[in-house]
């Protein structure tokens, strides 16, 4: 049964003040929570609708529907919630290609990002300190689970650039991807939804990328942030393969 302590704890954890106060945050429906917990992310407890996860012990509480709907962020809820402890981040791979994220705003687009560079064996996205933050639970049910393959570091982004050697900045007016060749380690950086790449972080990055249009009239002004990473990472993989 639900207690108001667990119903309070679990809803606080929308909220991205609460959930580095307590080191939490949430995960909801079978597919999402059980990627975090084949990865060995550290559980905390699980509240579910089924008796499937009563092997969890004094961890697991069985709820009702309507329980599972108080604590749910979903339209939907998918009979399973459970708390998880934030991990450290790792140490980044300088050796492979990391994605840089510049001022991301809507959590869709980062989730969405996370299991892309999943998709394509990026491990390492990079964050400025004023981007979404990745356990939001909109980021969480994006991602699909693709954090337990994907370190994110949150960091002073325009200081983690200064001690890069290629760095690669996606522009309306850059070089078109498709006749660029990217190293196979080096920084991709994308911007912000609205404004793009900022004017401090666009004066670090050294090579600047576009995806050209094909249009006949060329009025589209650009594309989503995280159709544009996709379009850009399988370039950036096509070419290496060759």
């Amino acid at each position: 049964m639900l207690t108001k302590n667990q119903t309070k704890r679990i809803l606080s954890l929308s909220q991205k003040k609460y959930r580095y106060q307590q080191h939490l945050f949430v995960a909801e429906g079978p597919k999402v929570v059980q990627e975090f917990l084949e990865a060995s992310y550290e559980l905390v407890e699980i509240l579910s609708t089924s008796d499937s996860y009563q092997s969890f012990g004094r961890v697991f509480t069985h709820i009702s529907n309507q329980e599972l709907k108080k604590i749910s962020t979903l339209k939907t809820p998918n009979r399973v919630v459970a708390v998880f402890k934030i991990p450290e981040p790792k140490a980044l791979d300088f050796s492979q290609l990391i994605l840089a994220v510049d001022g991301l705003n809507n959590p869709g687009n980062l989730g969405t990002m996370i299991r892309l560079c999943d998709w394509f064996g990026v491990k390492d996205i990079v964050c400025s300190q004023d981007s979404v933050d990745c356990y939001n639970p909109k980021v969480i049910q994006s991602a699909m689970g693709s954090h337990a393959r994907v370190n994110l570091t949150y960091l002073d982004l325009a200081e983690f650039l200064k001690s890069q050697t290629a760095t690669f900045g996606t522009f309306m007016d850059g070089s078109s991807v498709y006749e660029k060749n990217v190293p196979q380690s080096g920084v991709v950086v994308v911007g912000n939804e609205a404004n793009g790449i900022s004017p401090k972080i666009e004066a670090l990055v050294s090579q600047r990328l576009t995806i050209p249009r094909y249009g006949i009239q060329n009025k589209t002004e650009s594309l989503n942030v995280a159709n544009a990473t996709a379009i850009i990472l399988s370039e950036i993989r096509r070419q290496q393969r060759g």
